[in-house]
């Protein structure tokens, strides 16, 4: 049997055994760790929020969705009345690049009941990279509490919704209102038969090629006019490509641009002339006595059918003095009455007299 001394020396090598691979273990895993490792350089930003909505020490810090930091410490300060609780999180240094001073820090939930996270986010922002021990600025996002409270409305609304239906499928059951007599009236149970029954009819006389409806869908000489007719635009489309007919020739001939454009330039060069005041009508909009005169003469002409428009002169008198159209009108109708008294009786008024001396 072994003796105690041995026991003993071999309680001891397992123990030394256990603390050296314990403490390997730990070892290896701060290494690995990306954000929490023991010889991970860290930095550390501090944010100040109204309100710590479940966030404790140990808890991540994102950026952005990626894991970065953990929170080191939450705690209330005097000194900050609006913001008083103060955040101290730990951040891996690789991620400082990403960090802005004018990034936001928020506290995110994970889904409905999941726990509280700080989210850093920087997609906005453009300032200078922070430095260890900076402040950031707390963002603005809704608690599970304000969730809760802005759905209160909504379920509220939707009680009394639930409450006015019933009160409607009450009246309904009964025997009110008009939805009652819609649903439980035989009589226009029968009229909604009847309607279908006609719907019905209609259907099957269409599927058997009655009627003009039936007829455009049974007959298939519609589609042969339409086919046809397709045939014939396909067809006069081939010979204006080939530069057949009148459209052809528009569309092949190179003289119609050619014309079209020497049109175009000889256009052009007028509308330089006019400009320039070259030539007549040049001359016409460019001179500025031809102008004047012809503005003279408007206002003449506009100060003479004033004068017309007034009664003033013969013209005037003539348009305006009622007695002149009044003797016109009587002279008019004594001569119509003479032209017609010589047609009846001409010896009275055309007999020839001789008197010899």
């Amino acid at each position: 049997m072994p003796s105690q001394k041995q026991l003993r020396w071999s309680e001891l090598k397992v123990g030394i055994t256990v603390i050296v691979g314990s403490i390997t273990l730990a070892v290896l895993v701060f290494l690995i760790s990306g954000t929490s490792g023991l010889f991970t350089k860290k930095i550390t930003l501090i944010t100040y929020f109204d309100n710590a909505e479940g966030i404790r020490p140990g808890q991540p810090v994102d950026l952005q969705g990626v894991a970065i930091g953990n929170v080191q410490s939450v705690r209330v300060v005097p000194g900050h009345a609006k913001a008083p609780v103060q955040v101290i999180m730990r951040v891996n240094a690789k991620f400082q690049q990403f960090i802005h001073k004018d990034s936001k820090a928020t506290i995110e939930t994970a889904g409905v009941l999941g726990e509280s996270f700080v989210d850093i986010n920087s997609q906005d922002a453009k300032e200078a990279i922070v430095e260890d021990n900076f402040e950031l600025q707390p963002g603005n996002a809704p608690g599970i509490q304000d969730v809760v409270k802005s759905s209160q409305t909504s379920l509220q609304n939707i009680d009394s919704l639930v409450k006015r239906a019933d009160a409607i499928f009450e009246e309904i059951q009964n025997g009110k209102g008009s939805l009652h007599q819609a649903i439980f009236d035989p009589e226009l149970i029968g009229k909604v038969n009847a309607i279908l029954n006609q719907v019905q009819a209609l259907l099957n006389d269409v599927g058997n090629g009655k009627g003009t409806i039936g007829k455009l869908f049974a007959d298939d000489t519609l589609y042969k006019k339409a086919n046809s007719s397709i045939d014939k635009i396909d067809s006069l489309l081939d010979d204006i490509n080939a530069g057949k007919g009148n459209l052809g020739k528009l569309a092949k001939d190179e003289s119609l641009y050619n014309n079209l454009n020497q049109t175009v330039a000889k256009a052009n060069k007028l509308m330089d002339d006019l400009n320039a005041g070259r030539g007549a009508a040049g001359t016409l909009l460019k001179d500025e006595e031809f102008a004047r005169k012809l503005r003279n003469t408007l206002e003449k002409l506009s100060t003479i059918a004033d004068r017309l428009d007034a009664g003033e002169g013969s013209a005037g008198k003539l348009l305006k003095d009622p007695s002149i159209y009044n003797n016109t009108d009587q002279m008019l109708v004594e001569t119509r009455n003479l032209v017609k008294a010589i047609r009846e009786n001409p010896k009275k008024y055309l007999t020839i007299r001789f008197k010899v001396f």
